[in-house]
């Protein structure tokens, strides 16, 4: 008998080679080469005779854009207004950040609008599910419940009883019978993938998948899946804060600028309506420090607070730490500041958070953080019922952003009495009126409004 042929693949990006490499390069990674069999060469097709047709786009018959509600709007918001029958859904996040918790709950609303629900889960027997359940409010849910990891049995079921939605919990434990390595590998992965979304296709059964994450932090072999399924969700959020998010990476039925915002408490997962009022919500007023920040979460306006503090270090070198902003932007902002507005920083230590657990990835930040860290160092109180956001350039210009005015409407729903905003972004006031904008073109400019606010209210600074 003739011994199958082995090949190494990256379990990052997927990448193939005949011998074990210590170092994937393809894009980088070390010690991440896995061995699996190799696929066989498969036959060549035979010609049937029949010529190959064309069909022009026009002529293509629409199927209608019929999507499902799953009962969470925000999360009906991520996928782009709904399930797509037929569509596949890979789910990936950190242990315990509520993945499993988010698709049992939105089984059970389905289930509850009367649509055919299987829960296929590989980790937990039935008597768990039944206990998380309870735990959740959910004990009577009519939704089915298979605790299996045979691809086989999976696809049978789907193919035969074509139920409307199929959680698979999670991928990494199923194994395909044909293929000769152990579940989670990069072959069992790509093959169990492949057949569940063919049989998506051929059934309209919309599947989600929930795959786990390494722990450098990246789903699980995604250049495998990633180009098999057709949306890719990414819940994020710390295991210690109760606000959790979900974005889309990829979503060929929507964009993958919008978010879903969550909060987890006793009772599962609970949608944030309002969460720039949440994230406000303990505010402190008139301590140094604490600037209110105007972010976009996709394409959301979000109201964040952004904290700082400066203090003396003990030693030579200072030290820099920052949570929810990039560390790198943040060594950037700093030194504008020492080079530009006179704020001198080099023996001091700096921290800079995002408070709620929120990361802000976007530039706009940037103000927000300088003028923290300036308030901060000089102690003075950053004006309560102000909101803030800006890009800053390394000559230390203000640069504007984009979606001023959702911002701003934002920040004058909360409450906001005026904003710190680019010299070319908007105009003196809002169509709506209300709020009043004070426009800074430099690092220099911004700081030297804080000490006229700090002069306005008899705070005269160190």
């Amino acid at each position: 008998m003739t011994k199958p042929r082995q090949q190494y693949r990256c379990t990052a990006c997927g990448y193939a080679s005949a011998r074990w490499l210590g170092r994937c390069p393809e894009c980088g990674a070390w010690g991440e080469f896995r061995a699996e069999e190799a696929p066989a060469a498969a036959a060549r097709p035979r010609r049937t005779g029949e010529p190959v047709r064309g069909q022009a786009l026009s002529d293509v018959r629409s199927a209608g854009e019929a999507r499902w509600t799953t009962g969470y709007g925000e999360l009906d918001r991520v996928l782009g207004g709904g399930i797509v029958p037929g569509s596949v859904v890979l789910v990936g996040g950190e242990p315990g950040v509520g993945k499993s918790t988010l698709l049992l709950q939105v089984g059970c609303a389905l289930s509850a609008a009367g649509r055919d629900v299987c829960y296929f889960s590989g980790e937990e027997s039935p008597e768990q599910l039944r206990l998380r359940a309870e735990r959740l409010g959910l004990g009577g849910s009519a939704m089915r419940v298979f605790c299996r990891t045979e691809l086989e049995a999976v696809v049978e079921l789907v193919r035969d009883e074509r139920p409307a939605v199929a959680v698979v919990d999670s991928v990494q434990t199923l194994r395909a019978g044909d293929v000769d390595s152990a579940p989670g590998s990069v072959g069992q992965v790509r093959e169990c993938a492949g057949r569940l979304a063919e049989a998506a296709k051929q059934t309209g059964t919309a599947v989600f998948l929930v795959g786990h994450v390494t722990k450098e932090g990246h789903l699980a072999g995604p250049k495998v899946m990633e180009h098999i399924v057709d949306v890719v969700l990414l819940f994020e959020g710390d295991r210690l804060q109760a606000l959790k998010v979900l974005r889309a990476s990829k979503n060929r039925y929507g964009s993958t600028n919008e978010v879903g915002l969550f909060e987890m408490g006793d009772g599962g997962l609970t949608e944030v309506l309002n969460p720039s009022a949440l994230l406000l919500a303990e505010r402190p007023e008139g301590v140094p420090g604490t600037v209110a920040l105007a972010a976009l979460e996709g394409a959301r306006p979000l109201l964040l607070e952004v904290q700082a503090l400066v203090a003396p270090s003990p030693f030579a070198t200072p030290r820099r730490v920052a949570d929810g902003v990039d560390l790198a932007r943040v060594y950037l902002i700093l030194a504008v500041m020492e080079q530009h507005a006179g704020i001198h920083l080099a023996h001091s230590d700096v921290y800079v958070n995002v408070v709620g657990g929120v990361r802000v990835g976007e530039p706009a930040a940037d103000l927000a953080v300088a003028l923290a860290v300036a308030s901060s160092a000089r102690g003075t109180p950053f004006p309560a019922e102000t909101v803030v956001f800006g890009e800053i350039g390394l000559t230390g210009e203000v640069r504007a952003v984009s979606q001023t005015a959702r911002r701003l409407e934002e920040a004058q729903r909360l409450g906001f009495e005026s904003a710190v905003v680019p010299a070319r972004g908007g105009s003196g006031r809002l169509s709506t009126g209300g709020i009043e904008l004070r426009r800074v073109a430099s690092v220099a400019d911004a700081v030297k409004m804080l000490r006229r606010a700090a002069a306005e209210r008899d705070v005269t600074p160190s």
